[in-house]
This record gives structure tokens, C-alpha cells and sequence, in this order.
């Protein structure tokens, strides 16, 4: 323990000459964190995908950083306690600010389900940065699609601690956008978040 608190007590932040103001003049366009978050089922990673898709096409800078995905390596030894759950957000909320400071516009997809810890990513990041957009989707909807069969196992007692059944999910007090997945169309949900971009002036229409 005395080695750690050495470890953390002896580091200096380093300054580079390239700011991130110069990284988005090279790249046009502004970074930000499009902050995907909603019950499992909900359509998070699907309209991350083709909201990135549609970016893309516009010819901006990109990253996805998708819940599953970053299980498999960044966050691999983490569970999903809400102790483990507020440690995977935090490490993606500073990897997030580390892609913004990059000059990318990064879209992450995550249940995030704890209001506090999306608080927590909003503060590490300039105000206008944080973009937290609440995938909504009814349970019962939710539960019909079930795209990985993570709900018939959670009924089934197979899975623990799991979101919107045996485990909380926090809707956004303030969500910057709300996207009604139950209600839309896969294209109808792309276009609401890219008019929500181009009418804040992320991006140009």
C-alpha cells in the first residue's frame, strides 16, 4: 500500500505543444462525448453505430467505445457489482476525455445506469463536451427484443445484479437529448441526434 501511495504521490503531469484546440483546427470539427445510455435492449449500440456511420459520412473524426467491447479488454476483470459498474464507467469517462482531448467526436454506449456516475464523467470534461443522450426504451420493449438473451437468463436466475430487474437503472435528471427507441424508426433516431447536432453547432447541416 505504501509503494502505491509513493507511486501516486511522486508524478508530475507533462505537457505536449500541441494542444487540443490544434488537433481539431487539423481535423475541422470540434470533439465532444456523445454519451449513449439506457436499459440493456434499449438500442444504445445500434444508433451509435449509425450515428457513427452517418459522421463518417460528413467526414469527421471517430471513435465507438461500446460497452461489451471494452469488457473484452480494457475493463476484462471487472464484474458487475456497482462497485465494478462505477469503476467501469470511470475508466471509460477518462479514456472519453483522453479521445476529446484527441479532437474526436467519441460516441460511447454504455447502461451507465447510476445517474452519479455520469455526473462524474460530465465533470472531467469541458462544459459542452459531455453530450448524455437517454436511449429510452420501455422495459417490457426492452425485454420483447432481447437481443443477447440477457433478460431470459436474468429471469432465469443465470445472471445477478442485472439492470431494470434485480438492479437500478437511473433515467437522466437533465438528459441533453432524449431518443424514444420504442417509438422511432432506427432512421428516425439517427436524424433526431444529428439535427440535435447541427442545431448546438457540433456540426455544420
Amino acid at each position: 500500500m505504501t509503494e502505491n501511495r509513493q507511486k501516486a504521490d511522486n508524478i508530475v503531469w507533462h505537457e505536449g505543444k500541441v494542444s487540443k484546440d490544434d488537433r481539431r483546427k487539423l481535423n475541422k470539427h470540434t470533439s465532444a462525448v456523445l454519451w449513449f445510455t439506457g436499459l440493456s435492449g434499449s438500442g444504445k449500440s445500434t444508433l451509435a453505430v449509425e450515428v457513427e456511420r452517418e459522421l463518417n459520412r460528413r467526414n469527421i473524426r471517430t471513435y465507438i467505445l461500446d460497452g461489451d467491447n471494452i469488457r473484452h479488454g480494457l475493463n476484462k476483470g471487472l464484474g458487475f457489482s456497482q462497485e465494478d459498474r462505477s469503476e467501469n464507467i470511470r475508466r471509460i469517462g477518462e479514456v472519453s476525455k483522453l479521445f476529446v482531448d484527441a479532437g474526436i467526436m467519441t460516441l460511447t454506449a454504455f447502461i451507465s445506469p447510476y445517474q452519479k456516475e455520469r455526473n462524474l464523467v460530465r465533470g472531467l470534461l469541458e462544459k459542452q463536451e459531455f453530450i448524455e443522450i437517454y436511449v429510452k426504451c420501455s422495459l417490457e420493449e426492452a425485454e420483447k427484443r432481447d437481443p443477447k438473451g440477457l433478460y431470459k437468463k436474468a429471469r432465469n436466475g443465470e445472471i445477478k445484479n442485472f439492470t431494470g430487474l434485480d438492479a437500478p437503472y437511473e433515467p437522466p435528471d437533465h438528459p441533453d437529448l432524449i431518443v424514444e427507441t420504442d417509438q422511432l424508426s432506427i432512421k428516425d433516431s439517427v436524424k433526431q441526434v444529428i439535427e440535435f447536432l447541427e442545431r448546438k453547432g457540433y456540426i455544420s447541416s
